[in-house]
């Protein structure tokens, strides 16, 4: 399954003995024009910058899906207005420097890689790429059918297919429902004038937040910001919003696919970001994964990688994966094993060596400039708070072996479950009628 734990999206700076490092102490923020940009100062001679356009899936409606992903590729696939797109590449590939665009369902970015010696260069082409895309015809019309290929090619890959079809099915009338990459018919049917027109509207001022992970001077970074901002427009006032996803009972949806196994996918409630168990749920799902994949595939073989996680968005849930030829017993094993979690709780062995587990890889994991960069945006968009990446450690330090257990009991109860198989290996009532049917701890929020 893809993404094992999607947008987790947090620092950890420390774990244990470990000091945060020296360049961490320094990150500061400033407002440039009415944009706040975030500056990590990174003790190397790397310059990663990343300006985030804040939405996502709320930005657009349904039937133009995939209209910002195309749209963020775009930006340096099809040139620029001073460069055409080889003379653009050309000048990225004599310094060895990356401008490249990407979505998600929260948000977009535009970054920007270079050493510090070469960021006079590289500069003045991410700005004309933020602020001046070309969306060449003949250019575009290759990115969409690039973008085409790429969503058969995921449609032909079983773990891809079970899990658009589980977003579709639970978030049915929400934002979340919606793929970034879009649909076959949505992608063919987008004009380069129409993309643009898109791409125009979104770049506001409101919705951007720039991160700067590099050892330049303020006074640089603000002057090449307040330029760079010249050229975009204020914009409406924009929210970006979150929902809380509640599942009042368990339901099940199936689809007939010729598979050499079957695919079952379960989602369920999560934590929005900020709330106060967020991090003891982080953690519960962490050590469920790990007892899912023992239980599952090691004690009953009835999968080769079954898969446990947190989904972290705009609208934050728990999903659980697995293929197998015997779904019945899955849903079986599933619900024995989270009856005994919810009647017994988490050891405190397993709590207090996945919060080591936990930090240390994500300490490990934003060793580079672009991993900062990438953590302080998802922490700023979705918290609404980029200084968590410095008090992580300490916060999940804090958590107790209870506030993990019962955040488990809390958000693990009614489940929206999903098939794609053999209809007739699976009986839809041990899915619907299952233990947790029983669940005495309804979710409020």
């Amino acid at each position: 399954m893809m993404k094992k734990y999607v947008f987790t999206l947090l620092i950890a700076a420390a774990i244990g003995n470990i000091k945060p490092v020296q360049a961490q102490n320094k990150a500061y923020e400033t407002t440039v024009n009415g944009v706040k940009v975030i500056v990590q100062p990174s003790g190397n001679d790397i310059v990663e910058i990343q300006t985030i356009i804040k939405g996502g899936v709320q930005n657009y409606k349904a039937d133009k899906m995939g209209i910002e992903s195309i749209a963020m590729d775009a930006l340096t696939e099809c040139g620029t207005l001073k460069h055409d797109k080889n003379s653009f590449k050309d000048q990225l590939d004599k310094v060895s420097a990356t401008v490249a665009g990407s979505s998600n369902k929260n948000y977009s970015i535009l970054r920007m890689n270079c050493i510090k010696g070469d960021f006079d260069v590289v500069w003045p082409l991410y700005v004309e790429a933020l602020t001046q895309p070309r969306f060449d015809a003949k250019e575009f019309a290759r990115i969409k059918q690039d973008a085409i290929n790429n969503i058969k090619q995921a449609d032909s890959q079983p773990d891809n297919a079970i899990d658009k079809y589980a977003d579709k099915i639970a978030f049915a009338n929400r934002d979340y429902a919606k793929d970034p990459n879009g649909t076959v018919d949505i992608v063919s049917k987008l004009t380069p004038e129409e993309t643009k027109a898109y791409y125009q509207s979104i770049l506001t001022h409101s919705r951007l937040v720039i991160v700067v992970v590099a050892d330049l001077d303020k006074e640089v970074i603000e002057a090449k910001v307040k330029a760079m901002l010249s050229g975009i427009k204020q914009g409406a006032p924009f929210e970006f919003k979150k929902s809380f996803f509640r599942v009042y009972k368990n339901s099940f949806n199936s689809e007939s696919r010729e598979l050499a196994t079957n695919y079952v996918e379960g989602i369920t409630s999560g934590p929005q970001p900020g709330t106060a168990d967020f991090d003891a749920f982080n953690v519960a799902m962490r050590i469920f994964a790990n007892r899912h994949f023992l239980d599952v595939r090691t004690n009953n073989g009835l999968s080769y990688a079954p898969q446990a996680w947190f989904s972290v968005g705009q609208t934050s849930v728990a999903k659980f994966a697995v293929s197998t030829t015997q779904p019945d017993k899955y849903i079986a094993v599933f619900d024995k094993l989270v009856d005994k979690i919810k009647t017994e709780g988490f050891k405190g062995d397993e709590v207090a060596n996945m919060k080591v587990t936990y930090l240390t890889g994500f300490y490990y994991k934003n060793e580079t400039n672009s991993a900062q960069a990438f953590s302080i945006a998802s922490n700023e968009v979705l918290f609404n708070n980029w200084k968590r990446s410095l008090t992580l450690v300490d916060d999940v330090k804090k958590l107790t072996t209870e506030e993990v257990s019962d955040a488990f009991r809390k958000y693990i109860n009614n489940i929206v479950w999903v098939y794609q198989g053999d209809p007739k290996k699976v009986n839809q009532i041990l899915y619907i009628n299952g233990t947790l049917n029983k669940a005495d701890n309804p979710v409020s929020h």
